[in-house]
């Protein structure tokens, strides 16, 4: 049915006929005619016009000083309340008024209890409101709510007083809160008006003329069977009619089929307050002395007080005020209270019919007795003015709703013959009101068979329609037909004799029954009708101020204000979409903050919320809304997104460094060491410290408040007024920031003796520095005042310990590391700790013993064996130490370094250098042949990064039968193919292998760097001129302290060399078989070398020749930029070089792979201009996984030629790109450029050749340059693509990166080291950083990151097969399994 303020007739989906020009006759029961149930055309006559807004969006009008309006008589305004007061039709009514008062009343009602409502008593003195006195005193919104108003910049384009800057300020202290004691959120008149009744439905003013119905004698004292009734008829009276109305504030909603008690007025004195409601103390009622300065926010009214706000803020007070204390009081009747209390008997004995019972039940609070509440009615208040507004739930109507709806539903499922279903349900209810109203004004008594013909056509007869007339009082009986004497069913009519107070109740009911159902019917049936209804939402609006003469609507929804977030933003700001501007939206928000100042965050966000979306949606915000977000920011206002980030930025949440949630069990100390730890974090960043500490200090600063926590805040503010920071620490002590610890602590002591007025301040300073550094030696000064010396830092028990340095032993310290993570190794060195020297110098071995095992392709000396055997007791006891201690650090012994360092031979050069040697433990058969003659060379620099060239033993190498005897030759004497001259810097020519047989220790090529002489191969006659010698380089301390050094890669040769004969066993039961050693079985796997002449110069023998040999490491030759890992490797395994002569393609490919996979970064390159060595820091790109299917021997052949094809392209390219880009002479771009800005510029001399051809040319050279390079770098990239492409699919022998070791330094002589460990197995992806005696945790980011323009290099890296599980990082001893093994 209809529920807005038009007709619906025209939404039907059938359009409706024209009325008949006759008309029908309003009590006549047949046949239905279209325009009974078919709205009438005429719309509703329009609403008196009302005066318009004086002024214009820049003016505003403010009256003169007059006295309030006076409402005390209907006189004084030209509206009215709805209500009746005539019995004639009223046709041309003034609008009710907007502003009922207090004192008027209703002439026409009486009060039940028998005072006379139209004489009531003021407001002021209703003894109802004992509350009254306590809005008089107490009250403290007067010394707050300034009648100038608090106003900023961007304030003052919107009307608003009351703000208190200080309590804005400290919006986050509750005692500030408590003073101000504000009534909480709000919201403005459009949120109000949708707040009061459902915004989709209609309210409408009931008036009741008495209908021109006569009654009809005989039905009215005669039964149905003519028999006497026994009472006299009485009509309806005009009293009768009014009080059909439940009262005068109640409107009528016909989609609820029901009430609603809506008041609105402007008043000093707050309606009386229910005894049950209790204020809440966090938002109490707005000051009264506040709300007596201003009737009204909107209008026309007076504003002495100041400006006028720019609308109402109305304050939310649920079930506050009793209906029974109205002036006039609202009261149920007796049926209405009978209803509610079966209700709620309902109610409970569908909750547990067990515990309760009728006579425990307690009193109704409908009850009649004065004492008890009524109905509970929410209040609105406006904290701005006088008005407020009270408002009641739905007051159900005499026919539940789901009654109605079931019948319509009945009638309209099921039509009786000849009628359509809309004609159906319209017939159905327009009988029971005429059955009604036969009853009420012609005293029909009689019963209504209900099996009867013409009762079934016009009602019909089911369950939907008795519930009706149970409803009504009509009671179901069976009574005997006196023509046919059958029992038929009749529906018997209640007593509504108004002498009995049962029939006076009865009398009410259909008396409401009966204005409700004529005002559903309104608009679907055409009879007479004496009710009237006028729709209130335009009056309640105005009176409220929500009307759209006072806040504009949009003229159409913008997708701004149907943006989700942005209607939630609105929501919580009590603004409603479709009134969006942005006045009213900083209105809004500002009044909020001053009302609610507790939630000033959440109000900001949602106002930033719709601010930011106006942007996002490209719109730009008025220069108003601009000018209030900065000036709030400026006042410290954070949005909720802000708390969130500053929370995160303290280090809380579950992936924050603190793992911890911030919550309220968290107390405000443990907030400071966050904030605080969070400031040292900053200190210790040199790159963002600044912003970093600015951020924390903010964040700080806003989880403080957000916590409302003046602990907090206090520390955040003396932090503020005495900022300290590093820079002004060390500006305060006047030293240098790269000072030590020792004379910092030297120079605070004297700026303290010199200013002790400054003590304080220099302690602060000295504090910072200590944070900012980490010093424990330096908070120890200054929590004791002496210096305790150099303090180690407490480190946790599961970290790896450090290793102290000897003298320039940084890549021994990281090599020792690295032996101590691999699993198997350390298991077998550990258990040979605290050896005993003595023992291991009488052990004696035979020959015999000695020619069982090979080491390095030969036999071993005693000497050797002893050397080794102390190497690893030292070893040992060094693993053991990083196991067990409680230090940062361990610090190797000298023996040990010592061992390590320098190799047997040389220690053997030195003893002959100084005059002999103890050789009585070797033996004259050491050695299966003679070794071959040393290589001359001249003094090799001292590197650190490159292979020097070694004296090299090996077998004689596996080749075809026709290979020439010089090749035999050179295969016996070295162990590999010799290069004729000095190799090109550009490739990989310094393999890492051995013979088959033989240790890692021999090379297979020379190092240019490192030899001056190489031994060229037999038929070359053609010998070029030597290079000159280089001067000799100057001993370092190291070289004077342990003797002759070598690199790092002979360090590691010649500590592998002796754990793997120390581990030896000489017993009879061991194995000679070298696949019992952990060295080789760790380390060392097996490739094939194949070399074949080019097809251009082959010759008429054959021309491929093989061998294979063991490795421990894959050289990758480092001096192409913008290459990976696989680029480098590709290299080595296929290269070109010299044979015989001639050139060779060599081709290596990999046979077995062993557990551990080292790549070594060869980054020492020969100059050969300046005839030197230097480093490259060419970055190597690399990853955590490496794939090695592509360069095995079983790789597809298919694919391997593909990818040479591919890669001799790519070389091809990038060599072009170094000459254009790296070569001696480029770039050419820049000195193309200079060029021609030289020539152009040039007035001084006549240039005859310098023409506009020439400058064009030099322009389209540079142009050609340009785009060349571009063109080969596209080509790179396309090429590596491809060549990635093709072993995609090929991963079946993957290694996962475990230890990268790192030379810092651009000299390739000296330089830092420190070494990378991957967390194996537990935790991959962390790493620890070795550097000496400093271990600490790393991030991957930090290991794989790019290099370039750094002297931090990798030159070392390890991959590990995946799956083997031979590296376990951190083995360190736990007490707590000691004791759990021993419960």
């Amino acid at each position: 049915m209809d529920n807005n303020d038009t007709n619906k007739a025209s939404r039907r989906s059938t359009p409706p006929p024209p009325p008949p020009s006759d008309g029908v006759a309003g009590g006549v029961l047949g046949a239905v005619a279209p325009g009974h149930f078919y709205g009438a055309k005429n719309p509703p006559p329009p609403l008196p016009s009302r005066p318009k807004n004086l002024g214009s969006s820049h003016t505003k009008v403010v009256r003169p000083s007059t006295p309030p309006p006076d409402y005390s008589t209907l006189g004084n305004s030209p509206f009215r309340e709805p209500q009746l007061v005539e019995e004639t039709p009223i046709i041309e009514d003034p609008v009710p008024a907007l502003l009922p008062t207090a004192e008027t009343a209703l002439n026409s009602w009486a009060n039940p209890t028998g005072s006379d409502w139209n004489t009531g008593k003021a407001w002021e003195n209703d003894p109802w409101n004992p509350q009254a006195t306590s809005w008089d005193s107490g009250a403290t919104w007067a010394q707050h709510y300034d009648a100038g108003g608090y106003t900023v910049s961007a304030s003052k384009a919107v009307d608003i007083d009351g703000r208190d800057p200080q309590e804005e300020e400290n919006w986050w202290d509750a005692s500030v809160r408590e003073r101000c004691k504000r009534p909480g959120p709000g919201v403005l008149p459009p949120c109000l008006a949708e707040m009061l009744h459902n915004p989709e439905h209609s309210l409408f003013s009931v008036s009741v003329t008495p209908p021109d119905i006569r009654p009809d004698v005989k039905s009215a004292s005669t039964s149905r069977d003519g028999g006497d009734m026994g009472f006299s008829f009485e009509p309806p009276s005009k009293d009768d009619l009014i009080h059909a109305v439940p009262h005068p504030n109640a409107y009528y909603c016909r989609k609820h089929n029901g009430w609603v008690l809506l008041q609105w007025k402007s008043s000093t004195i707050l309606p009386p307050l229910a005894k049950s409601f209790v204020p809440d103390p966090n938002a109490p009622f707005p000051d009264l002395t506040r709300r007596k300065r201003t009737a009204s926010c909107v209008g026309d009214t007076e504003q002495p007080f100041g400006p006028a706000n720019k609308t109402h803020h109305f304050h939310y007070y649920e079930k506050a005020v009793d209906a029974h204390k109205l002036d006039p009081a609202f009261r149920r009747a007796g049926w209405e209270r009978a209803d509610l209390k079966k209700e709620r008997r309902r109610k409970i004995t569908s909750l547990n019919l067990a515990e309760f019972s009728v006579d425990r039940m307690p009193e109704d609070p409908m009850v009649e007795d004065d004492e008890e509440e009524g109905d509970l009615l929410d209040l609105y208040v406006c904290c701005q003015c006088s008005v407020y507004c009270i408002v009641s739930d739905v007051i159900p109507g005499v026919l539940p709703t789901k009654f109605l709806e079931e019948y319509a539903r009945d009638r309209w499922e099921s039509p009786p013959p000849n009628r359509n279903k809309e004609e159906s349900v319209v017939s159905g209810l327009e009988t029971f009101l005429l059955i009604v109203q036969n009853k009420l004004w012609k005293g029909e008594n009689r019963s209504l068979p209900v099996q009867r013909g013409v009762f079934q056509r016009k009602i019909g007869w089911s369950l939907a329609v008795r519930h009706v007339f149970e409803r009504l009082g009509f009671v179901l009986s069976e009574t005997e037909n006196t023509q046919t004497g059958a029992m038929d069913q009749t529906m018997t009519p209640p007593n509504t004799d108004p002498v009995t107070p049962e029939g006076k109740d009865n009398r009410r009911k259909l008396l409401r029954f009966w204005v409700e159902i004529t005002n559903a019917l309104k608009g679907y049936t055409l009879q007479e009708v004496w009710v009237k209804m006028d729709p209130v939402r335009e009056m309640y609006q105005m009176g409220i101020g929500a009307h759209p003469n006072q806040i504009p609507r949009l003229s159409s929804p913008s997708t701004l204000v149907e943006f989700e977030p942005v209607q939630r933003a609105l929501k919580g700001l009590g603004m409603t979409p479709t009134t969006y501007s942005p006045e009213l939206l900083m209105f809004a928000y500002m009044a909020q903050c001053r009302c609610d100042p507790a939630q000033t965050p959440t109000y900001f966000s949602q106002f930033f919320t719709v601010v930011q979306a106006i942007q996002e949606f490209g719109e730009i915000p008025s220069q108003d809304l601009q000018n209030l977000v900065f000036e709030e920011r400026t006042r410290n206002r954070f949005t909720e997104d802000d708390l969130r980030n500053a929370i995160s930025v303290l280090g809380f949440g579950k992936d924050g460094p603190l793992r911890v949630e911030l919550d309220a069990d968290v107390d405000d100390d443990f907030i400071a060491e966050a904030w605080k730890d969070c400031v040292r974090r900053a200190w210790r960043d040199p790159k963002d410290g600044v912003q970093r500490q600015r951020d924390a200090n903010d964040a700080f600063r806003i989880v403080a408040e957000a916590r409302g926590s003046t602990k907090l805040r206090k520390m955040w503010e003396e932090s503020s007024k005495n900022a300290m920071d590093p820079n002004r620490a060390y500006a305060i002590l006047e030293v240098p920031a790269e000072t030590d610890e020792s004379m910092l602590m030297t120079v605070y002591m004297m700026r303290v003796e010199e200013q002790p007025h400054q003590s304080d301040r220099m302690r602060d300073a000295l504090a910072t520095i200590a944070e900012a550094r980490d010093s424990h030696r330096i908070r120890k000064f200054l929590e004791t005042g002496q210096d305790p010396g150099d303090m180690l830092p407490p480190t946790r028990a599961d970290l790896p310990r450090g290793l102290n340095q000897l003298g320039n032993t940084c890549y021994l310290n990281s090599l020792l590391q690295y032996f101590y993570t691999i699993k198997e190794l350390r298991d077998a060195i550990t258990p040979l700790a605290n050896a005993n020297v003595k023992s291991l110098e009488d052990e004696k071995y035979s020959d015999d013993d000695l020619k069982k095992h090979r080491v390095g392709g030969r036999l071993i000396t005693r000497r050797e064996i002893l050397r080794s055997r102390k190497f690893i007791g030292q070893l040992a006891d060094l693993f053991f130490q990083l196991e067990y201690c409680d230090s940062v650090a361990v610090t190797p012994t000298m023996d040990l370094a010592k061992l390590a360092l320098v190799t047997p031979r040389d220690e053997e050069d030195d003893e002959v250098d100084k005059g002999g040697t103890d050789s009585s433990n070797d033996t004259d058969a050491t050695l299966v042949e003679d070794p071959p003659s040393r290589l001359a060379k001249s003094d090799s620099s001292n590197s650190v990064l490159g292979k020097r060239c070694r004296d090299s033993h090996g077998g004689p190498m596996e080749i075809d039968e026709d290979v020439p005897e010089t090749l035999v030759l050179d295969a016996e004497n070295n162990g590999y193919v010799m290069v004729s001259h000095p190799p090109s810097p550009r490739r990989s020519k310094s393999p890492r292998v051995a013979s088959a047989g033989s240790s890692s220790s021999q090379d297979v090529s020379l190092n240019l760097a490192d030899c001056t002489e190489v031994v060229q191969t037999s038929g070359d006659t053609s010998k070029k001129p030597p290079l000159p010698a280089r001067k000799p380089a100057a001993n370092s301390e190291s070289v004077m302290l342990f003797g002759k050094q070598h690199d790092v890669a002979e360090c590691m040769d010649n500590c592998m060399f002796q754990i793997e004969i120390a581990l030896l066993k000489f017993d009879h039961l061991s194995d000679a078989d070298d696949k019992a050693s952990i060295v080789k079985r760790l380390f060392y796997g097996k490739l094939r070398q194949r070399i074949s002449l080019l097809p251009d110069q082959r010759r008429s023998r054959s021309s491929i020749h093989e061998k294979q040999d063991l490795f421990s490491h894959l050289p990758v030759n480092v001096i192409d930029s913008g290459i990976d890992i696989y680029d480098g490797l590709s290299g080595y395994f296929d290269d070109t070089v010299e044979f015989e002569g001639s050139k060779a393609r060599m081709e290596v490919s990999l046979v077995e792979l062993p557990p551990l996979l080292q790549i070594q970064l060869q980054r020492v390159q020969f100059n050969r201009e300046t005839l030197q060595p230097y480093k490259s820091q060419v970055y190597v790109r690399f990853g955590e996984t490496i794939y090695m299917d592509r360069f095995l021997d079983t790789a597809d052949p298919l694919k391997k030629a593909k990818s040479k094809s591919i890669q001799a392209a790519l070389n091809s390219y990038r060599e072009r790109l170094r000459l254009l880009t790296e070569d001696k002479h480029a770039p050419f771009g820049p000195p193309l450029e200079n060029t021609l800005n030289f020539l152009s510029k040039q007035q001084c001399l006549e240039l005859p050749q310098l023409d506009d051809a020439l400058v064009a040319q030099l322009n389209d050279e540079q142009a050609v340059l340009s785009g060349e390079i571009e063109e080969v770098k596209a080509g790179i990239a396309k090429l590596k693509e491809e060549l990635e492409d093709i072993w995609k699919d090929d991963r079946a022998f993957p290694y996962e990166l475990t230890s990268v070791f790192i030379h810092r330094g651009s000299s390739p002589s000296f330089g830092h080291y420190f070494f990378y460990s991957r967390h194996l197995p537990e935790k991959p992806d962390n790493w620890f950083k070795y550097n000496d005696s400093v271990v600490t945790e790393v991030s991957k980011d930090a290991v794989l990151a790019d290099t370039t323009g750094s002297t931090e290099n990798p030159y070392l890296l390890v991959f590990a097969r995946k799956g083997s599980n031979v590296v376990q990082t951190v083995k360190r001893f736990d007490p707590m399994n000691l004791d759990d093994a021993i419960l």
